[in-house]
C-alpha cells in the first residue's frame, strides 16, 4: 500500500497566522462606541442580531437607528425595515436607501409615504438629510458623525479596519491555484490562484478560520509519459539548471510522439506500464515521480511568493490514502450506485439529475481516477478539519465535474456534503507576450516589470528616491497583471491587453499603486506627528469633496459584506477606484502643504484614514501596496 504522508508542505507562517486570526477575533473593538458617547450618543439597539456590527461598521449604526425611528412612525417592524434598507449605486442617492415597496404595506401610495415620512422624520445627530426620490426614502448619515467615528476607527485599527466578526468559530477551507506538477506555471492558473487568495483573505476579514490548500496535480498517467520522455530526452544537466521548463519540453516531445503513434501505441503502453507501478508501490518508480515533484513544487513556492500567496498545505492527489479511495467505492456499492461496463465502474447520475450524465469511477484496469481521488480526499478533509464550508476553485470547464463529484458526495449519504461549493471562473484570451508567443507566468511578469520599470525611469527625480526600484517595478508589474484580471466579473472571459494592463491613466493596477503612493507622499510631505492626527478638529473639513471621501470610506465594511455575497474580486476593485478617483480630486482642493496647522491636521487625518483604506482593499486583493513609485 503506498503511503505519502510525509508529502505534505505547510507553510512557515501558518502558526503565526492563525495567532493573528485569533487575535482579530478576539478584540474588543470600542472605537465607534466611544466615539458616540464623545459627542453625547448612545448606540442605537441593534435590531438584527448576527447581521448588525455597529461597533466595527458605522453604516450599521446608521441601519439602526433608521430602523427604529422609521418603525415608530410608519408603524413596519424594524427588522423588515432593517432588511429593506440598501446602499444607493451613487452617493448622490444618500448613505442608505429604502424603496417603500419593500415594506410589505397594503394599500398605500409608496410615493405619497416617501414624503410623508421624509417629512416627518427625526434625523437627530445621526443623519444630516432625509430626502425622497419617488417611492424611494434616502437617508444621508451627518458628515459630523462620520468624520469623528470613521476617521478615528480607521486610525485606530489601521490594517483591522474593514473586519467583521461575522462567523467567528467556524472553518473553512479554500483549494485553489491546483497546477500540474512538472508544467510550469501558465498564465491560465493565474486566475485560481488570486482568485483563490482573495478568497481566502475575505473570509479571514469575516472571522472565519482559513485554511489554504494547494491540492497538485500530482498523479496519474501523466506522470509515466513524463518518465517515459524523460528516458527518451532527458538531460540531466538541463535538469539541474532549469527543471521545470526541461521537465515541460520534455513532456511536449514525448506528447507529439504519442500524437503520431496513436492511444494504442507503445509509448502509451509504456507510460500506462509505469504509473501502475507507482500505484503498486514501486520504489524506483517512486523515485523517479518524486524528484519530478520536488523540483516542480520549489519552483511553485517561488512562484506564489510573488503573488503573496501562502498555503497552509500542499496537498495533491498523491496525498489520498488508497484505503480511503477503496472505502469510497465500497460506499458506491452500499448504496447501489455502482454500474459496471466492460470491466469499468460508473455511477448514472441521470437518475438524480438529468444534466449530470454517466460518471466514470474506475477504469477496467483497475486505476484510480480524478473523480475518486476527489472523493477520497474530501473524507479525509472533513475527517482532518471537521469544516463548515469547503470552497473549490476551479474553472467554468470543471463545472460538470464539480456537479457531478457534489452529486456523489450527496448520495453517498454525508451530511457535509452540503457545504461544498465552487467558485467558478471564464478563460483569459490572448495571454502572449509581447513578441507573440504563449507564455508561461513568470514570462508575464518579468515583461511587466521590465515595462514599469520603463516608465518609472523617465521621471529621473523620483526614481533615484526609490530604495529598490527593481522590487518597486516587479510589485507594480504583478498589480497590473492582477487587477486585470480581477476588474471583471469572474465567469466572464476576459482579453489580456498589455497596454491597457500597463497603463498608469485609467483604471488599471499601476493607478491604484500611484494613488497609494501619493497618499504616502502626502504624509511624509506633512510633518505633522501621529499622535496629533487623533486630536484633529474634523470642523474644519465642511467642503463637499471631503464629505464625499469620508462618505465613501465608511462604506468600506459594507463593501466587505457585499463582497461575501458576491464572491468576486471585482466588487472590491470597483470601490477601490471610486476610492482614488473621489481622493483625486480632493489634491485640487483639500490642499494639506501651505495651510495653517489645525486645518493641515484635519486635511490629513483625512487623507491617511484614505491611505489606510486603500491600502487594506489592495492587500485584501493580494497586492503589495508601494510607498514611492
Amino acid at each position: 500500500m503506498l503511503k505519502l504522508k510525509n508529502f505534505v508542505w505547510r507553510s512557515s507562517s501558518a502558526t503565526t497566522t492563525t495567532l493573528r486570526r485569533t487575535f482579530a477575533m478576539s478584540t474588543s473593538v470600542k472605537a465607534i462606541t466611544e466615539g458616540l458617547q464623545h459627542m453625547g450618543l448612545q448606540q442605537p439597539q441593534s435590531i438584527v442580531e448576527g447581521s448588525s456590527f455597529p461597533d466595527y461598521n458605522i453604516i450599521d449604526v446608521a441601519r439602526n437607528y433608521i430602523s427604529k425611528e422609521l418603525s415608530r412612525i410608519s408603524e413596519v417592524d424594524s427588522k423588515i425595515i432593517f432588511e429593506a434598507l440598501d446602499t444607493p449605486s451613487t452617493l448622490e442617492k444618500g448613505d442608505l436607501i429604502i424603496p417603500v415597496p419593500r415594506l410589505r404595506l397594503k394599500g398605500i401610495n409608496p410615493k405619497e409615504k416617501a414624503e410623508q415620512w421624509a417629512g416627518v422624520f427625526e434625523k437627530g445627530k445621526f443623519l444630516s438629510e432625509v430626502k425622497n426620490e419617488g417611492p424611494f426614502l434616502q437617508f444621508f448619515i451627518s458628515p459630523s458623525l462620520l468624520y469623528n467615528l470613521v476617521v478615528n476607527d480607521t486610525l485606530k485599527r489601521k490594517a483591522d479596519y474593514g473586519y467583521l466578526p461575522l462567523a467567528v468559530g467556524k472553518k473553512v477551507i479554500v483549494e485553489f491555484s491546483s497546477p500540474n506538477i512538472a508544467k510550469p506555471f501558465h498564465a491560465g492558473h493565474l486566475r485560481s490562484t488570486i482568485i483563490g487568495g482573495f478568497l481566502s483573505n475575505l473570509y479571514e476579514k469575516a472571522g472565519w478560520d482559513v485554511t489554504r490548500i494547494n491540492y497538485l496535480g500530482d498523479w496519474g498517467k501523466q506522470f509515466g509519459l513524463l518518465a517515459v520522455g524523460f528516458s527518451r530526452y532527458g538531460s540531466e544537466e538541463k535538469l539541474a539548471q532549469d527543471p521545470i521548463n526541461h521537465l515541460f519540453e520534455v513532456y511536449v516531445k514525448i506528447n507529439q510522439d504519442l500524437a503520431k503513434e496513436g492511444e494504442d501505441s507503445a509509448t502509451n503502453q509504456e507510460a500506462r506500464q509505469f504509473f501502475r507501478k507507482m500505484e503498486d508501490g514501486d520504489e524506483e518508480s517512486l523515485k523517479i515521480w518524486k524528484r519530478f515533484r520536488d523540483l516542480s513544487i520549489e519552483k511553485y513556492i517561488d512562484t506564489y511568493a510573488r503573488l503573496n500567496i501562502k498555503y497552509d498545505v500542499y496537498s495533491g492527489e498523491s496525498q489520498v490514502p488508497q484505503e480511503l479511495m477503496q472505502k469510497a467505492t465500497e460506499i458506491f456499492e452500499e448504496k447501489g450506485l455502482i454500474d459496471t461496463d466492460r470491466g469499468a465502474k460508473l455511477i448514472d447520475l441521470t437518475k438524480f439529475n438529468k444534466k449530470l450524465g454517466k460518471a466514470l469511477v474506475q477504469k477496467s484496469d483497475g486505476t484510480s481516477l480524478y473523480l475518486t481521488r476527489d472523493v477520497g480526499e474530501a473524507i479525509k478533509r472533513y475527517e482532518t478539519y471537521k469544516f463548515d464550508k469547503m470552497i473549490y476553485v476551479i474553472a467554468a470547464q470543471q463545472d460538470l465535474h464539480c456537479a457531478q463529484f457534489f452529486e456523489i458526495l450527496k448520495q453517498m449519504g454525508l451530511p457535509w456534503a452540503k457545504n461544498m461549493e465552487h467558485v467558478n471562473f471564464g478563460m483569459v484570451q490572448g495571454m502572449s507576450t509581447r513578441k507573440g508567443t504563449v507564455v508561461f507566468l513568470d514570462n508575464i511578469l518579468q515583461e511587466t516589470k521590465e515595462k514599469m520599470h520603463e516608465v518609472m525611469r523617465k521621471n529621473e527625480h523620483k526614481y533615484a528616491q526609490i530604495e529598490d526600484p527593481d522590487k518597486i517595478a516587479d510589485l507594480v508589474g504583478i498589480s497590473a497583471v492582477m487587477i486585470q484580471d480581477m476588474q471583471s466579473k469572474r465567469i466572464n472571459n476576459y482579453e489580456f491587453k498589455w497596454d491597457r494592463m500597463t497603463s498608469f491613466e485609467g483604471d488599471t493596477g499601476p493607478y491604484l499603486q500611484y494613488a497609494h503612493s501619493r497618499l504616502c507622499s502626502v504624509q511624509r510631505n506633512a510633518n505633522i506627528e501621529d499622535h496629533e492626527l487623533a486630536e484633529a478638529n474634523f470642523d474644519l473639513l465642511v467642503e463637499p469633496h471631503a464629505i464625499s471621501l469620508i462618505r465613501i470610506l465608511a462604506q468600506y465594511p459594507d463593501t466587505i459584506k457585499k463582497a461575501l455575497k458576491t464572491l468576486e474580486p471585482s466588487t472590491i476593485v470597483t470601490y477601490l477606484f471610486s476610492l482614488t478617483h473621489v481622493v483625486s480630486q480632493c489634491y485640487d482642493v483639500l490642499w494639506v502643504a501651505g495651510q495653517e496647522k489645525e486645518l493641515a491636521t484635519a486635511r490629513l487625518a483625512l487623507y491617511v484614514a484614505a491611505r489606510q483604506v486603500l491600502y487594506n482593499g489592495m492587500t485584501l486583493l493580494g497586492l503589495t501596496p508601494v510607498e514611492r513609485m
